[in-house]
């Protein structure tokens, strides 16, 4: 099983996650971070450090949130975005984004 970063990271793009994942599996988009299940080792240390609650294990993602396991996996191998392995200030207006549902839509899925 590997974990999955869902739709309350879209537009926040909260990075305490990656400094604790021992195995460097999180990759980096303009709005997003995604896991790469290949990478992942499910430690579960990532879970809990993220403030909005975005990261689930892989059959724990919620039903209205299946799209993101398979987003996950496909941009981690996208060359646009890459690996980041140190935390970042979250985006400028996470804030106001941070309790925003239904989010897919702005999802950038270009490069970093």
């Amino acid at each position: 099983m590997t974990y999955v970063v869902t739709d309350a990271c879209v537009k926040c793009k909260y990075t305490d996650c990656v400094d604790v994942c021992p195995v460097d599996c999180f990759h980096e988009g303009p709005n997003f971070l995604v896991i790469d299940p290949d990478e992942c080792i499910d430690c579960t240390l990532c879970v809990a450090e993220c403030p909005v609650e975005a990261i689930y294990a892989e059959d724990d993602v919620p039903a209205d949130q299946q799209v993101y396991i398979q987003l996950n996996a496909e941009l981690a191998k996208s060359a646009k975005w890459p690996v980041i392995v140190e935390k970042k200030d979250p985006l400028p207006d996470h804030d106001q984004w941070a309790s925003v549902k239904n989010k897919l839509s702005h999802l950038d899925r270009n490069g970093a």
